[in-house]
């Protein structure tokens, strides 16, 4: 199992740097062309997510991606630092993948997180529609507490035949 992990600022530029890496790293992976827009999409969000609460909670802290391929599935975990101070939202209200375990979400729960598409201007999305298209991109996500922050993972399975 290769695991591939990169620490970055939480700056809005430093989140294409994270989308390029994922991009090679499900490539370099075996992942197939047609996901890799799915793979740099909802990485970009979930970065962009972690990012604005940074901004607002913890600029000092790193953000900390984490890709890896155990050869079933290409998986990528986005931890944020910040701490829960009741800004979280119920994964099963905000991620409508049916993961409903009561996990919470990364950023403020009203506030707008902040996708940013190569060389383009910021959308500004709520929480729930950023967790609605990572979870319309991934075959599964999940968000729950790591440590004092959140992480995002998401997950591809391999397609056989």
């Amino acid at each position: 199992m290769a695991t591939v992990e990169v620490t970055f600022t939480p700056l809005p530029v430093h989140v294409r740097t994270a989308r390029l890496v994922a991009t090679a790293v499900a490539r370099r992976s075996g992942v197939a062309e047609s996901l890799l827009d799915e793979v740099r999409l909802a990485v970009g969000e979930a970065c962009s997510r972690a990012v604005e609460a940074h901004l607002r909670h913890c600029p000092e802290q790193p953000i900390r991606v984490a890709l890896t391929d155990n050869g079933e599935q290409f998986e990528v975990v986005v931890t944020d630092a910040v701490p829960d101070a009741g800004h979280g939202t119920p994964a099963a209200k905000a991620a409508p993948n049916g993961n409903g375990s009561g996990e919470r979400s990364a950023a403020s729960g009203a506030g707008p997180s902040l996708a940013m598409i190569d060389g383009e201007a910021p959308l500004r999305l709520p929480d729930e529609v950023g967790l609605a298209v990572i979870a319309g991109l991934a075959d599964d996500v999940r968000v729950a507490p790591a440590g004092q922050g959140t992480s995002v993972t998401m997950i591809w399975k391999r397609r056989t035949g």
